[in-house]
């Protein structure tokens, strides 16, 4: 019988993430959106160094892809980010595509070359997919209000090209309800959880 995963404070997070014995391979930094995933995916790479990959880069094209099943996992190339998370890893470069969130689709690739560490970050990367490659899960988790007003300032901004009023609508129908279906089966799997209701950017 597993204890479950440890809940470590934000402050703490990169720190405790590095130390644990699984963080020589691939870390997966998980979180429904504006939780501060890709802050502390960040983080952990300016720390230690290596390569960052992000699931975002496999979602579907949107206009291929009805509205309600965009963020559901099985519309994501998943199987192709673990086998570039394999090469990477292996010390192998990886052709990873790059996905566009003004165009809301894939517009083209880059080449990923390996640097020791590998961080996956995004909403799925503590599915089931990616175990295989897994050597340390990660999720980070804060308020709904808190995860609403980040992403709320950076379509503000005008970063993510949808505006405010679609950006909210499609957090409360699809995003957040989508993400919510999964939960358990992250939290389960997870050897960190983070809380990041303060300080940190969502992501």
């Amino acid at each position: 019988m597993t204890a479950g995963p440890l809940r470590i404070a934000w402050k703490d997070a990169v720190a405790r993430i590095l130390s644990h014995p699984g963080a020589g391979g691939v870390v997966c930094v998980a979180g429904p959106v504006g939780s501060g995933k890709s802050t502390l995916a960040r983080r952990i790479i300016g720390d230690a160094g290596g390569a960052l990959i992000s699931t975002d880069d496999y979602l579907p094209d949107y206009d291929k892809t009805p509205e309600h099943l965009r963020d559901e996992p099985g519309s994501s190339r998943l199987d192709a980010l673990a086998e570039d998370a394999g090469r990477l890893s292996r010390g192998e470069p990886a052709e990873v595509p790059t996905w566009c969130f003004h165009e809301h689709r894939r517009i083209g690739s880059r080449l990923v070359t390996p640097a020791g560490l590998v961080v996956i970050e995004g909403i799925h990367a503590m599915h089931r997919t990616l175990a295989g490659v897994r050597g340390v899960g990660v999720l980070v988790d804060a308020s709904r209000e808190t995860r609403w007003a980040r992403w709320e300032a950076i379509e503000s901004s005008g970063q993510r090209g949808w505006g405010v009023e679609k950006a909210r609508r499609y957090f409360e129908t699809v995003a957040e309800p989508t993400f919510e279906r999964y939960r358990p089966e992250y939290e389960s799997a997870a050897d960190f959880i983070v809380t990041n209701d303060r300080g940190g950017r969502g992501g």
